[in-house]
C-alpha cells in the first residue's frame, strides 16, 4: 500500500558555536580546503597568476571544481556586492564537498568547504598578485579563514548552523538597491526559481524567474542556450550557468545544512536517553525526508542542460554491481533518478554521532517503505553495494 508523507519543516540550532562539544572556531579542520592549504604551504601544489581572473583557475584545479558546475549570479548580495551586476556576473562553481565564487576585478576568491564535523567553513584567497617574482617573498598563496561570513551563512535560512544559502531574488527597481531575496530549497515550486541569476538550458514550458533583465523584455522567450553577447565574457570560464546545475546545488545546499545541524545536536544531546531519544528521532525525520525528497517540488516540465554537466555528474559517484548510481539524473518530473541523496556518502554523513545516524536508518526504512517497490529495492541494493555501517534490516 502507498501511503502518502509530508515533509517536516526543518528547526534551527540554537546552542553555542563555542560549546566544547561543537568548537566551531578553534576545532581541528577536515576539509578539502585545509588540505589544499598544507599542499601549498609544503610546495607539493603552487598556483599560477592570470591576468584576467587571478588565481581562479589554479583553485578550480586544485579543489577539483569542474568548469561545467559554473552559475552565474548578477544580484548583488554577496561580499563583493559592489562590483557585481548583469554585465559583471559572480560566477560560482562547485562540487559535493566545496562551492567557490568569483567576481571578476574583486579582491578575493570566496569559498565555502563542507567540512566533516563543523559545517560550512568559509575562507577567501587574495586574488591579487603578490610582489616578488619567483617565489613570492610573502610565500605561497593560503585560504585564510573567516568567520565574517557567518553574518548571513549562520541565520535561520541555514537552520542555525553555518550553512550555504541559495537565494531567489526580485527584479530590481527604480527604488531598490537591489532586489529582495528569497532562500529556496528543493521544496520551493520552479516558478519561484532562479531570480537574479542566468540560466542557460532548456525548460520547456516551466516559468521561472531566471534571465529577468530588460535585455531580455523583447523576447518571446527568456531561454538561453549561453550567455555569448550578454556581456564581455574575458576572465570567465565558460558561457553557462546551467539549470540542471543549479538544481543540484540547490538540493546540495539544504541536504549539508541538514547534516551539519543533526551532527551538533547529537554531540549536544547529553544526559537521560529516554529524553534525548525523541529528539533525535525528530531531527532524523527531517534529515531523512529531505534525503529522500519527500519535499521535492515536482519539475513541471523537462528541463536540459549546455554545460555538459549533468552527462559529467551523471556517471559520478559509487556503483552498485548493477552499475547503478545515486548520481543518476531523472530530469523530467523530477532531479534524480533514485530517491536518495548522493551526500550519504559525505564525510559529513560518516561522522555523524551514532545517536543520530541510527535514528535516521530507522527513519530511512520507514520512508522506503511508502515508494514503490522497484524504486525501494534499487535505491536500497545500491546503498548495500555502496556504502559500509548500514543496519542488517536495510540490506
Amino acid at each position: 500500500m502507498h501511503v502518502a508523507l509530508l515533509a517536516q519543516h526543518a528547526g534551527r540550532f540554537r546552542g553555542s558555536l563555542d560549546d566544547p562539544a561543537i568548537n566551531y572556531s578553534t576545532g581541528p579542520l577536515d576539509n578539502v580546503v585545509a588540505d589544499v592549504n598544507a599542499k601549498l604551504k609544503d610546495g607539493v601544489l603552487t598556483f599560477a597568476f592570470d591576468s584576467r581572473n587571478g588565481y581562479l583557475n589554479s583553485a578550480l584545479d586544485a579543489l577539483h571544481l569542474p568548469v561545467d558546475s559554473q552559475l552565474l549570479v548578477f544580484s548583488r548580495g554577496s561580499l563583493q556586492g559592489k562590483l557585481i551586476d548583469d554585465q559583471n556576473p559572480r560566477a560560482v562553481y562547485f562540487n559535493d564537498r566545496v562551492a567557490l565564487g568569483w567576481v571578476r576585478d574583486g579582491d578575493v576568491l570566496e569559498v565555502a568547504a563542507h567540512d566533516a564535523t563543523l559545517g560550512a567553513v568559509f575562507y577567501t584567497l587574495e586574488n591579487r598578485e603578490q610582489a616578488g617574482s619567483g617565489a613570492s617573498r610573502a610565500g605561497p598563496p593560503q585560504f585564510k579563514r573567516v568567520f565574517h561570513c557567518l553574518g548571513c551563512h549562520q541565520t535561520g535560512d541555514t537552520l542555525g548552523v553555518p550553512g550555504f544559502l541559495m537565494f531567489s531574488t526580485t527584479r530590481r527597481t527604480g527604488t531598490q538597491f537591489d532586489g529582495v531575496p528569497r532562500h529556496i530549497d528543493q521544496s520551493d515550486p520552479f516558478e519561484r526559481r532562479f531570480g537574479g541569476w542566468f540560466l542557460t538550458g532548456s525548460t520547456g514550458s516551466a516559468r521561472h524567474m531566471g534571465n529577468d533583465l530588460p535585455a531580455l523584455d523583447s523576447s518571446p522567450s527568456r531561454e538561453l542556450a549561453n550567455v555569448d553577447r550578454m556581456f564581455e565574457p574575458s576572465g570567465y570560464r565558460a558561457l553557462t550557468s546551467d539549470v540542471v546545475a543549479h538544481l543540484v546545488l540547490t538540493h546540495q545546499a539544504g541536504m549539508a545544512n541538514l547534516l551539519t545541524r543533526a551532527g551538533w545536536e547529537a554531540r549536544l544531546a547529553t544526559g537521560d536517553p529516554q529524553l534525548v531519544a525523541p529528539i533525535m528521532d525528530g531531527i532524523a525525520r527531517e534529515v531523512v525526508d529531505y534525503m529522500l525528497f519527500v519535499d521535492e517540488a515536482p519539475l513541471p516540465a523537462p528541463v536540459h542542460g549546455t554545460s555538459g554537466f549533468a552527462e559529467r555528474f551523471a556517471k559520478s559517484g559509487p556503483r552498485d554491481s548493477k552499475g547503478r548510481s545515486l548520481y543518476e539524473l531523472d530530469l523530467t518530473r523530477r532531479i534524480f533518478k533514485y530517491r536518495c541523496s548522493y551526500l550519504i556518502y559525505s564525510p559529513a554523513f560518516d561522522a555523524l554521532p551514532d545517536r543520530i545516524k541510527q535514528p535516521i536508518y530507522r527513519r530511512l526504512k520507514e520512508v522506503l517503505v511508502t515508494f514503490p517497490k522497484d524504486e525501494r529495492q534499487a535505491i536500497l541494493e545500491i546503498l548495500r553495494d555502496t556504502t559500509t555501517g548500514l543496519p542488517q534490516y536495510l540490506q
